[in-house]
């Protein structure tokens, strides 16, 4: 007998609340090897967000490495960077780390409390590290000085910090090797200690659109000689380096022909493309030191590689490609001792979780468990395509509503939610997700969005928003939009959509450009006003994005008026809530309270707004993940309210 029961979609009852959102689905990132084992680091909603240094315990369940409290956590470039590395490959050597707090470099051996490595700067934040090796008794890194506590006015260097602690109190004793660039990635030094290797880049480039490498030699006295640029340019993006085990040959993840493949960068030679093909093998370099391609000590490459979704394979130095097999159909921050790959992955039917991978034997052994509450409800996503007028596929993931008891009635189309992914240069997973199971399970589906401008499909697909944003990426959404409304799946009479950051960004102003289609919007920490973003309401790293997204500046300046959705409170038709961290430095409140302003002025639309203290950009909290939630799901119900039941004609 079939026990489900019928009732309209978006009113189903689930067990799936906020709290178990931001309690499901812990950020794990920043996998290393630790000796034999395996650490990585996980955001504590329950803890304020902190990140915490975990490794497995002997009973299988996540136990913190450093004493409590500790949060190891970069604030480089604002969206942060490798925060932790071991000292060697004996776990009794301890690490060095990053600490949130005061941001300064620590040296921790076990049974010890940590200890400050570099000196502290004038105020909490003010010197930063990340992205580390070691060479001779020193931390070889990536620092980065902050004159202000917005971070628009910062400098970084290449710097060797003691490891005796001599620099503690003494900023004199770290020495400072380079600083080629605006922007830089932390120093990868040659096996042997001869070379050293990094990435750089300058405003208004961002890392995606061009970065050079760079190559020096390591003098008698630890000196750099004068850096020369072996690859790369403005229009090729190296976005990850690594030597091969055995000194000589350096790798290369870069893209001039289109896609970031794997090449290996030979001295007085070119560039060889590895395996030439219309895939990604590394992503859009956001966190400074993230990796995808691994030198094993065999000679051959692991490497994280795909399209809309991203597998673990074996690269030879012939060219060959040889995936794991796997349930997982993503892989991310992936680490190596050489023998081993360990990873976080996720899937369709996975949530997030640590594993270790043999390359040899192609066994994956689980590290860190998930969570599992409320798997029943999560339900089955699938990919699709709905072209643009001008023939462009444009990709999305479509999660049907699901709830192990209850079905909606035969003739009726379920609600459905546009997601879309911040970044705007960045790329959403088709994995299971607690947050999308939270609506899903209630009767909603949800359309992630792969628009425009996300990463994945190549340079050119990536290069679709270069000018465009707020039009590109507003157009793929509807056009999304309105082909589950033409293929009869969803309600054309109850879509909403929802982002954060420049996802929020393209939510609001799709309120503006399609008052017809969107009927509510959640809107979370969201960039408003382009010109005030330009005129140094962001941080540095991003503060001259707007260049490639919207045009250059200032001759672009009315067209930046023009897009932004503050300035058009008159268009806003629909209801929204918008949701602010008051510590934001990414997207300043101040545009948030403009908008809000402005709307009571001229409209009568209905809007929410809550703002929470001690939240940044990207909220970490459990009480605040759970309480912006609860209210956008009060907002559909609310708005769709006199249409649950009705059928479609």
């Amino acid at each position: 007998m079939n026990s489900e029961r019928t009732a309209p979609y978006g009113t189903w009852p689930s067990p799936v609340t906020g709290i178990d959102v931001a309690q499901g689905e812990a950020l794990l990132e920043w996998v290393g090897f630790c000796g034999e084992e395996v650490w990585w680091t996980e955001a504590r909603p329950a803890e304020n967000g902190r990140n915490a240094l975990v490794r497995r315990g002997p009973d299988g369940a996540p136990q913190d490495v450093l004493p409590p409290g500790w949060d190891v956590r970069s604030r480089v470039i604002e969206y942060g960077g490798r925060p932790w590395s071991p000292l060697s490959g004996r776990a009794e050597d301890g690490i060095v780390f990053a600490s949130w707090q005061d941001q300064r470099l620590h040296r921790w051996v076990p049974g010890t409390d940590p200890v400050p490595l570099s000196p502290p700067g004038p105020w909490p934040g003010a010197l930063r590290y990340c992205d580390f090796s070691v060479r001779d008794g020193e931390v070889w890194c990536l620092r980065e000085t902050v004159a202000d506590a917005e971070a628009t006015d910062v400098r970084r260097h290449l710097v060797a910090v003691p490891l005796d602690g001599s620099a503690a109190e003494d900023e004199g004793a770290v020495r400072v090797l380079a600083a080629t660039h605006h922007f830089m990635t932390g120093p990868r030094i040659e096996p042997g200690g001869h070379r050293v290797a990094w990435l750089g880049w300058d405003h208004p480039a961002m890392p995606w659109h061009g970065t050079e490498l760079m190559l020096a030699q390591v003098e008698a006295d630890g000196g750099l000689t004068e850096p020369t640029c072996i690859a790369g340019g403005p229009d090729e993006a190296v976005t990850q380096i690594e030597w091969a085990r055995e000194p000589g040959a350096l790798y290369a993840v870069t893209d001039p022909d289109g896609w970031w493949n794997v090449h290996q960068v030979l001295p007085h030679d070119e560039a060889r493309n590895l395996l030439p093909c219309a895939e990604e093998f590394g992503e859009a370099l956001w966190r400074i030191g993230a990796r995808w391609c691994l030198p094993l000590d065999d000679g051959r490459l692991a490497v994280v590689h795909g399209t809309s979704s991203r597998r673990l394979g074996i690269l030879a130095p012939d060219g060959k490609l040889a995936d794991l097999e796997s349930p997982y159909g993503e892989w991310q921050s992936a680490a190596t001792d050489g023998r081993r790959v360990a990873a976080v992955v996720s899937g369709p039917r996975n949530r997030r979780t640590v594993v270790v991978a043999d390359p040899g034997t192609g066994e994956i052994t689980v590290v860190r468990e998930p969570r599992r509450a409320h798997d029943e409800y999560a339900t089955k996503p699938y990919r699709t395509t709905y072209q643009t007028l001008e023939g462009i596929e444009v990709a999305a993931h479509i999660y049907p509503p699901h709830h192990p008891g209850y079905r909606g009635p035969d003739e009726e189309l379920p609600p459905y939610i546009v997601f879309v992914h911040g970044g705007p240069t960045n790329r959403s997973h088709m994995v299971m997700n607690q947050e999308i199971t939270f609506f899903t399970s209630r009767g909603f589906g949800v359309a992630d969005v792969q628009y425009g401008g996300s990463t994945g499909l190549g340079r050119e697909y990536r290069e679709r928003l270069r000018g465009q944003w707020g039009v590109v990426d507003v157009e793929d959404c509807a056009v999304v939009a309105r082909g589950l409304i033409r293929d009869r799946i969803a309600d054309p009479r109850r879509i909403a959509i929802r982002g954060g950051s420049a996802g929020g960004w393209t939510a609001a102003a799709s309120l503006v450009a399609e008052p017809d289609l969107y009927r509510a919007a959640g809107i979370y920490f969201p960039v408003l006003d382009l010109v005030d973003w330009r005129e140094g309401g962001t941080h540095d790293f991003e503060s001259q994005y707007l260049d490639s997204l919207a045009g250059p500046w200032p001759e672009a300046r009315g067209l930046y008026h023009d897009r932004s959705p503050v300035n058009h409170p008159e268009d806003f038709r629909a209801p929204f809530v918008l949701f602010q961290g008051l510590d934001d430095n990414v997207c300043p409140p101040a545009q948030a309270r403009t908008l809000i302003e402005n709307i009571e002025k001229t409209s009568s639309v209905p809007c929410g707004y809550l703002t929470f203290e001690g939240e940044g950009h990207g909220f970490r909290r459990a009480e605040t993940i759970a309480a912006c939630l609860d209210a956008e799901l009060a907002l559909y119900r609310r708005t769709f309210a006199p249409y649950c039941g009705l059928m479609i004609g």
